[in-house]
């Protein structure tokens, strides 16, 4: 059911489309609320959309893995920082509505 990703150019259109705004302060705007994110992110802080969603900072412990070139070796892949994301209530009904397939 892959119908392509929406990239940041998309976003941009798809603004400046509909509203008055320069094409332009539409990309920094945007590219500003992107950069927003990053950093919250880079420093350790969730980030709360409400009816979208919530970004959350997961740790995952360290675990053993398997070289796929080499399964006979056990790697222990270290502990890490992952991105979480959970939709908002909103989201989670729109995504129900979407067909499987």
């Amino acid at each position: 059911m892959n119908i392509g990703n929406l990239t940041k150019r998309e976003i941009v259109l798809s603004i400046y489309e509909e509203n008055d705004y320069q094409q332009k302060d539409v990309k920094d705007i945007v590219q500003k609320t992107l950069d927003c994110v990053f950093d919250a992110l880079a420093s350790g802080r969730n980030i709360e959309l409400r009816s979208f969603g919530v970004f959350e900072l997961q740790v995952r412990k360290p675990r053993p893995g398997r070289n796929p070139k080499k399964p006979e070796d056990v790697v222990t892949i270290p502990e890490r920082i992952a991105v979480k994301f959970k939709p908002g209530k909103e989201l989670k009904e729109k995504l129900k509505k979407l067909p499987v397939s």
